[in-house]
């Protein structure tokens, strides 16, 4: 192989890592890039699917919610159910959260589950330092996602 061709793939590689991870990007596969922008909740119909857009997708709230984890988290709000798919678990939590009072029980059941979590990757980030790079935007979502807990009770179960 032609030193130049190398040259030419180097820089051709360079420039491609520059362009997608480091602030222009381009690719951005569990959307680490993504701006830090104000959620409108009035985007979505219902708290139902304004909590499922933002917790379900861990690309989105930086924290993996499984069935088992949503079942945990009905059961300290004071709900009980089966294990089904995600989904259908999430959507059974938000029919027991109708009420304002039900409704912060989920959404403070929530919040300590994610809290256990963030606890989890600072664990690791203390021992395993280079690791923050990974699991500091996760966290960071996070605490985006339960800034918006606030918002949500008040757009879905305004106080009478």
């Amino acid at each position: 192989m032609d030193p130049k061709d190398i040259q030419d793939l180097r820089k051709e590689f360079e420039d491609l890592n520059l362009k997608n991870f480091a602030g222009d990007p381009a690719l951005c596969p569990d959307g680490q890039c993504d701006a830090d922008e104000e959620t409108d909740l009035k985007d979505y119909p219902s708290y139902t699917e304004a909590l499922y857009a933002k917790l379900i997708a861990p690309h989105v709230s930086g924290i993996y919610i499984s069935r088992w984890d949503i079942k945990d988290i009905a059961l300290a709000a004071g709900d009980s159910m089966a294990i089904h798919p995600r989904k259908r678990m999430f959507e059974l939590l938000m029919k027991y959260a109708t009420s304002r009072e039900n409704m912060q029980a989920v959404l403070d059941a929530l919040e300590n589950h994610m809290e256990e979590k963030i606890a989890i990757y600072q664990e690791l980030m203390t021992a395993f330092p280079t690791s923050a790079e990974v699991f500091q935007p996760k966290i960071d979502k996070a605490r985006r996602t339960m800034k918006l807990f606030p918002q949500i009770l008040e757009e879905y179960f305004p106080e009478a």
